[in-house]
């Protein structure tokens, strides 16, 4: 890699891994409560019928507020928090390694430092998205269901394991795994997106920016550092939605239907069309690019914060 680019970076095998996990685990839970009730919010929206009385982002909150309160914002939040930790791990660790690997992989192709980038971490985060959706799904599973308890004609429920038991009951653990292979088509790709966005548009910035081989001396200022790596995120989270929001309707759709409305992804996406148009597929397409921004932004300053403060010293 390039040396500028080396120096606002810090590399897998440069990180205490124990501290790493620790700290990661506290960091990402504080930014999971402040973007929690946007999650709720989008698959509210995703999921409302043609004769839902809340329809926009306005009255899904003014509902919620109604009934619950703040609670009510972060229903299923116990649920994801439970088994975000191991997912996340498999997530970063895998990232990371496969980004390191991919990099030595294509380094003989003597491509643009652009779209080595783009390569190395788009293949990153497709492949460590598939390895997480083994623990991702049932948490989205279980938490969508208590997301939309109540509404538009939803069932209720006591918690977390009741929404398990009783989906085990009815479908098996195959009924935890509802939607698997969307949540792949969905996120692998969304991920891919979403890191090969940030990592080739880090590079861009920083070349307007003046930051190349040619003319960099000195390791840009830590505030400048945060600021492109801020505007990547941006870029990476509203690349990301524009292209995956339409998949992420129709799992959310299916996920959480009861076991007695079992359908296909062709009948729900038929079902969006009836219901309102192509544009149908984008139902909650504001709140999830909000959400993709934000969390996008939040994650990778929260991230790149982890590695530098976990970084081995030399």
């Amino acid at each position: 890699m390039a040396q500028s680019f080396g120096q606002t970076e810090i590399n897998w095998d440069k990180l205490d891994k124990t501290r790493f996990y620790v700290v990661g685990a506290g960091l990402f839970t504080g930014v999971s409560v402040a973007l929690y009730p946007i999650s709720v919010v989008k698959t509210r929206l995703q999921v409302a019928t043609k004769d839902a009385v809340e329809r926009s982002v306005f009255s899904v909150v003014k509902g919620l507020l109604k009934t619950d309160g703040i609670p009510g914002l972060y229903r299923g939040f116990g649920t994801v928090i439970t088994g975000a930790i191991p997912a996340r791990i498999i997530f970063l660790s895998t990232l990371e390694t496969t980004k390191v690997a991919a990099f030595r992989m294509i380094e003989p192709f003597r491509l643009s430092e652009t779209t080595q980038a783009a390569i190395a971490n788009g293949v990153a985060g497709m492949t460590s998205s598939i390895f997480a959706q083994s623990v991702f799904v049932p948490i989205d599973v279980v938490s969508q269901k208590l997301m939309v308890q109540g509404y538009s004609g939803h069932a209720q429920y006591s918690g977390g394991l009741d929404v398990a038991r009783k989906v085990l009951r009815s479908d098996g653990i195959r009924g935890l795994y509802r939607g698997f292979g969307l949540s792949v088509m969905t996120y692998s790709p969304s991920s891919a997106v979403w890191w090969a966005s940030y990592g080739s548009s880090q590079r861009v910035i920083w070349r307007f920016l003046g930051h190349d081989t040619k003319y960099d001396e000195h390791a840009p200022s830590l505030q400048k550092i945060m600021l492109v790596q801020a505007m990547g995120g941006i870029i990476a989270g509203a690349s990301s939605s524009c292209i995956t929001t339409p998949l992420d309707t129709i799992k959310t759709r299916l996920q959480v239907m009861g076991h007695e409305n079992k359908t296909s992804i062709k009948q729900v996406a038929k079902d969006l069309i009836n219901e309102d148009g192509w544009k149908g597929f984008y139902r909650g397409f504001g709140p999830r690019f909000f959400s993709m921004s934000a969390w996008g932004t939040s994650m990778i300053l929260t991230y790149e914060y982890l590695k530098r403060v976990c970084a081995k010293d030399e």
